[in-house]
């Protein structure tokens, strides 16, 4: 059994918004080059792979880096 509690690892304090920061931040985590698409990517090709090990490297790889 597991308990959710919504709250952050680490504590965050914005004192100056900065949104072309933000927008660069975005693009990485959601682009087609970022880290979503690439775990995406991971996550479909191991269902292609007949190796077991290479299977579990690439689903530890596709569930973490998301």
């Amino acid at each position: 059994m597991w308990n959710y509690e919504r709250r952050l690892q680490y504590p965050v304090n914005i004192t100056r918004p900065n949104a072309k920061a933000a927008q660069i931040i975005i693009t990485q985590y959601g682009g087609p080059d970022g880290e979503l698409g690439a775990s995406m990517r991971y996550l479909s090709q191991r269902y292609s792979m007949e190796n077991r090990k290479a299977i579990g490297t690439l689903t530890d790889i596709g569930t973490e880096a998301s």
